[in-house]
C-alpha cells in the first residue's frame, strides 16, 4: 500500500529509497549536534545535507515535493547558552577599560565609604601614602604624602593649602581619644613611620603649639633649680646659659628629680616615689629618695617610648590630679596596660618633666629643629624686606585751611594740627550718632560686631572651654583669646596666661556722650571696639600681667 501510494504521488521512474531518506537523516542530527556542542556560527542550517554524492534516486527526487520540506530538530538548551556567554565575553573585553576618577574615595575593598582604619596605606611603587588630618572642628583633610615626608614639611604643606599665617608655630598632633592621650610630632619625625603604630581610631590634629621649642627662650621657667641634679660633682651652681648646654651635650650627664604619682600596672590605685630622669631611662628609688644603683628601679626606656599628655586622667584613670602624663611603648599598638601612667603635682613639674625625656631623647635635633625657621626667615629676610617708597620717605604736614596748601614745618604745628582732625573726625562721628544713622556701616553698629571676624575671638565658649584651648596651644606667657562673658551677655572676658596660670579680666562697656566704649580698667582707657583694646595691650601692659603675644587660632582645614 504504502508503495502504492508514492507510485501514485510520482511516476515509476521517480521513486524514492526510504532507507537511504532514513540514513541521511539520522547523519545531519549527528553532525547537529557535535556542532551544538562545539564552536559554530549563528547561521547553522537546521537539516545539514550529506556530503556523499548524490545517487540516482537521490538526484532524481530533487524535483520532488519532499525536498522542500524543513523540519526543526531539537537542540540542547546548555550548550546554547555557552554560546551567548562567550560571544558576551568577547563583546566586553573588547571594550575600553574606564578608570575610577576618585580613587582616593575608595578603600582596598572598593568601599564607597571612607573611615578613618580603611584609608589605603598607599602604593609602595609609587612612594605615595595617604594620610587623613583633622582640624580643631573636626573636620578632615586627605593628603596624598611622600614616604618621607617629615611632620614640618606637612605642616607647612597645610599651612599653604589652608591660608594660614605661616609663624612656625603649627604642629601635627598623634591623638589617641580611646585612651585619652596626645602629643605633638617632633619636627623631624616621619609621618608614614607614626601612622603604622596608630591604631585605628587614633588621628592626626593640625593645631598651634607655641611652646614647642619655647625652653630654649626662658630655661629656667621651664626647669626649677630644685628639680635639676647633675650626676657629676660641680663646683657651685651652673648658670643659667649653661643649663641647656648641659641638657644637649652627650657627653653630660644631667637629672631630673622629684616626686610623681605612679600608677601601678594592672590596678587603678596611685603610689608616690621619688623619680630619676637620666639619659638611660626613667628610674624610681624603692627606699626614699636614694640614688643607690641597688636601690633604682627601671620604669621606662627612653629610645623605645614616646611621652603624652593625659587629656583625661581625673576621669578615665583615677588620677591624683589634673596634670598627668603617660610614656608609651612605640612597638606595636599599645593598650592600656601597657602604658606607664604618671602624674605630677602642678603644670611647672609635668612641664619640667615632659620636656626633659624631649631632650634626653633627641638632644641636638631639637636645636637644630628650633634653629632651621630662624635660618630660613634671615635668608629670606635679604629678599622680601619692604621697602620705602619715594612717596613715603617724602610725606610731610599740609594745611588747607586757605586757598592755597601749604607745607608745616614746625614739628609743633604739625602735631597741633593732627590733634585739631582727630578731634573734628570725633565731633563728626558724634553728630552722626546723635542723627541716628541706620546704615549697616555706620561706626556705632560696626564697633558691636567689627571684632568677630578676628582670629582670636571665640564667641560663646564656656570658661572650662577657654581653659582646654589655652593648654592644648601652649601655656606661653601672653597667649590669649576674647569670649562673651557668661555672667553678663553685654561684657567680654580677655583670657591670658602668665606664668603657666590662667586669668581672666573682664571687658565692660561704658557710654560717654552718647558713644559707646569698652575699658579693661573701670573707664580709665576706653577703646572705640576690641580691635582697638587687643592692639593697645599688645604694645603696652597697662593693667595686665604681660603684654598679649600670641593669640589662640583654630583654623578649619
Amino acid at each position: 500500500c504504502l508503495k502504492l501510494s508514492f507510485s501514485c504521488l510520482s511516476p515509476p521512474e521517480d521513486d524514492v529509497d526510504l532507507e537511504a531518506l532514513v540514513n541521511d537523516m539520522n547523519s545531519s542530527l549527528e553532525s547537529l549536534y557535535s556542532t551544538c556542542s562545539g564552536q559554530q556560527p549563528e547561521s547553522a542550517p537546521l537539516l545539514h545535507v550529506s556530503p556523499e554524492p548524490p545517487s540516482s534516486s537521490s538526484s532524481s527526487s530533487a524535483d520532488s515535493p519532499q525536498t522542500n520540506l524543513r523540519r526543526s530538530q531539537p537542540m540542547h538548551i546548555l550548550a546554547v547558552r555557552r554560546l551567548q556567554e562567550e560571544e558576551q565575553q568577547l563583546r566586553t573585553s573588547s571594550l575600553p577599560a574606564i578608570p575610577n576618577p576618585f580613587p582616593e574615595l575608595c578603600s582596598p575593598a572598593s568601599s564607597p565609604v571612607l573611615s578613618p582604619g580603611s584609608l589605603p596605606p598607599g602604593d609602595p611603587s609609587t612612594g605615595k601614602y595617604i594620610v587623613k588630618i583633622f582640624s580643631e572642628d573636626g573636620m578632615g583633610k586627605v593628603v596624598e604624602i611622600p614616604a618621607d615626608m617629615t611632620a614640618r614639611d606637612l605642616c607647612q604643606l597645610l599651612v599653604y593649602k589652608s591660608h594660614c599665617v605661616d609663624d612656625n608655630s603649627w604642629a601635627l598632633v598623634e591623638h589617641h581619644p580611646l585612651l585619652g592621650l596626645e602629643r605633638c610630632l617632633e619636627d623631624h619625625e616621619l609621618v608614614v613611620q607614626v601612622q603604622a603604630s596608630m591604631n585605628s581610631d587614633s588621628r592626626f590634629l593640625f593645631r598651634k603649639n607655641y611652646a614647642k621649642y619655647e625652653f630654649f627662650r626662658n630655661p629656667l621657667t621651664f626647669f626649677p633649680e630644685h628639680m635639676v641634679a647633675w650626676c657629676q660633682e660641680t663646683n657651685g651652681t651652673i648658670p643659667p646659659s649653661q643649663l641647656l648646654q648641659n641638657f644637649l651635650a652627650s657627653s653630660s650627664c644631667p637629672e631630673i628629680q622629684g616626686y610623681l604619682y605612679v600608677k601601678e600596672l594592672g590596678r587603678k590605685s596611685w603610689k608616690k616615689l621619688y623619680m630619676f630622669l637620666r639619659r638611660s631611662g626613667l628610674y624610681c628609688s624603692t627606699k626614699g629618695t636614694s640614688k643607690e644603683p641597688r636601690h633604682l628601679q627601671l620604669l621606662a626606656d627612653l629610645e623605645d617610648s614616646n611621652i603624652f599628655t593625659v587629656i583625661t586622667g581625673k576621669k578615665q584613670h583615677s588620677a591624683p590630679t589634673e596634670y598627668a602624663f603617660c610614656i608609651k611603648p612605640n612597638k606595636g599598638r599599645a593598650e592600656l596596660k601597657e602604658l606607664r601612667m604618671l602624674c605630677a603635682e602642678d603644670e611647672q613639674s609635668r612641664t619640667c618633666w615632659m620636656t626633659a625625656f624631649r631632650l634626653f631623647k633627641y638632644g641636638i635635633v631639637l636645636y637644630q629643629n628650633y634653629k632651621i625657621p630662624q635660618q630660613r626667615k634671615t635668608l629670606l629676610s635679604h629678599f622680601s624686606a619692604p621697602v620705602r617708597s619715594v612717596s613715603e620717605n617724602s610725606l610731610v604736614a599740609m594745611d588747607f585751611s586757605g586757598r592755597i596748601g601749604r607745607v608745616i614745618d614746625n614739628p609743633v604745628e604739625a602735631q597741633s594740627a593732627a590733634m585739631e582732625e582727630g578731634h573734628a573726625w570725633r565731633k563728626r562721628s558724634q553728630r552722626m550718632n546723635m542723627l541716628g544713622c541706620h546704615s549697616p556701616l555706620h561706626h556705632s553698629s560696626l564697633s558691636s560686631v567689627i571684632h568677630v571676624a578676628q582670629l582670636w575671638f571665640h564667641g560663646r565658649i564656656t570658661r572650662e572651654e577657654s581653659h582646654r584651648i589655652i593648654h592644648q596651644q601652649g601655656q606661653v606667657d601672653g597667649l590669649f583669646l576674647l569670649r562673651v562673658s557668661q555672667s553678663n551677655p553685654k561684657a567680654f572676658v580677655l583670657t591670658l596666661c602668665h606664668h603657666q596660670k590662667i586669668k581672666h579680666f573682664q571687658i565692660l562697656p561704658c557710654e560717654e556722650d552718647g558713644q559707646v566704649f569698652f575699658s579693661l580698667d573701670d573707664g580709665s582707657t576706653k577703646f572705640t571696639d576690641l580691635i582697638q583694646l587687643v592692639e593697645f595691650y599688645q604694645l603696652n601692659r597697662g593693667v595686665l600681667p604681660c603684654k598679649l603675644r600670641h593669640p589662640c587660632t583654630i583654623v578649619a582645614l
